[in-house]
């Protein structure tokens, strides 16, 4: 390790960054060391530019073009003392797009696709508690707290803990499965007795969603999802539904009303209240095209004019 990583590392350390942001802020400054060939603190603001550009060129996700930013930002204003610099990394625009949710039934459907077994207990879990897969591969035996149906959470996202009710079908799996593994400390150790990497759960997602015959996009994280809007689907409350996924902000709990399919086919739209207005007076028949009763008005005998509204004396 040369000693401006190993200076990296430390700092990222010194602030309490979780070691898989550590991880991806390390990958991201080597690939821009990779990219010119040359130490990072022989850069300049222009090729620090350029490098920008390439990602770009190279269709990469606005979500990986912001952690490198990040990634650089980090470095030359706390490791390299360059301030300077800063300005000249900057972030991209990332689009807003709804993220993915299954029903119900597509959900079931995935899950029975899986084989029996670590795996799909592991998936099982990621929809019934809403769990990120790096919070699921990071369980330990002690985080599941069978005397209060909970499990719980520990240095999540933003570093972070939160307890979770744990059904009691998931339960009873748990302790299924703690009777022929026998884990120790992780709940779900790979070879290494380390936490399973989190590639390993993506590829059995795969497979699942290729043999379950879904055509969307989902992921791993869509499991998240689907736990966060079949849960408002079902009347959760918003505050509520925040505790539960551990957003820090209200605001990113909000995006899941949009998630929401249950009131939508109910909703009429602004264009058919136009109509009706224009509906011409009849005498009380049914419109045939709202099936709405029209309004009744009386006539009134030729030369005479029209009745006035509102007072007819006082002050006005």
């Amino acid at each position: 390790m040369t000693p401006l990583r190993r200076r990296f590392v430390e700092e990222l350390t010194r602030r309490n960054y979780a070691s898989r942001t550590i991880e991806t802020y390390v990958a991201a400054v080597a690939r821009t060391a990779k990219h010119f060939g040359r130490s990072p603190d022989q850069l300049t603001p222009e090729q620090l530019r350029e490098f920008q550009l390439h990602l770009i060129a190279q269709s990469v996700s606005w979500s990986l073009f912001n952690q490198v930013a990040c990634a650089l930002r980090f470095l030359y204003r706390h490791v390299l003392d360059r301030p300077d610099f800063v300005p000249f990394v900057v972030f991209g625009k990332k689009p807003r797009t709804l993220p993915v949710v299954l029903g119900p039934a597509d959900v079931r459907r995935l899950l029975e696709a899986v084989p029996p077994g670590r795996n799909r207990l592991m998936l099982r879990i990621a929809y019934g508690c809403g769990l990120r897969v790096s919070e699921l591969t990071h369980l330990r035996v002690a985080d599941i707290d069978g005397t209060r149906r909970m499990l719980w959470v520990r240095h999540g996202k933003g570093n972070k803990d939160r307890g979770l009710p744990l059904p009691d079908q998931l339960l009873d799996e748990l302790r299924c499965y703690w009777r022929t593994a026998r884990p120790t400390e992780w709940l779900f150790a790979g070879p290494s007795g380390r936490p399973l990497h989190v590639a390993v759960l993506q590829r059995a997602f795969h497979r699942a969603r290729q043999a379950a015959g879904l055509r969307q996009r989902a992921t791993c994280h869509t499991l998240r999802h689907c736990y966060a809007t079949h849960l408002l689907e079902a009347g959760t409350d918003l505050p509520t539904l925040q505790r539960l996924l551990g957003h820090s902000h209200l605001a990113t709990t909000l995006r899941y009303l949009h998630l929401r399919s249950e009131r939508l086919p109910h909703l009429r739209s602004p264009l058919e209240l136009l109509d009706e207005s224009a509906t011409p007076p009849g005498d009380g028949t049914t419109d045939a095209g709202t099936g709405r009763r029209g309004p009744r008005l009386r006539s009134r005998p030729a030369g005479q004019p029209p009745p006035r509204l509102g007072p007819t004396s006082g002050p006005a």
